[in-house]
């Protein structure tokens, strides 16, 4: 069940973050990889301010952040 709940936290905010940085998603499978990177990056930042969420809002706010951050830089290099 937590596989499950980690996939659909992750193709939710990779939509969202395609959805405030490009105005678009990427589709379900790019979605998925953007969030699920996007958390890990959003994890490794929160974890360097010390802030933490817990629970589902807190996932998705971590994954969130993460992946626009994420979207963000990709958006510097491609420049």
């Amino acid at each position: 069940m937590n596989l499950l709940l980690f996939l659909i936290i992750g193709a939710l905010a990779g939509w969202l973050a395609g959805t405030i940085m490009k105005g678009r998603g990427f589709g379900l499978l790019g979605n998925l990889v953007v969030g699920i990177v996007g958390g890990l990056l959003g994890g490794f930042l929160f974890g360097l301010l010390g802030v933490g969420g817990g629970g589902l809002i807190g996932s998705l706010l971590t994954a969130l952040v993460g992946a626009v951050v994420l979207l963000w830089i990709v958006g510097l290099i491609k420049k």
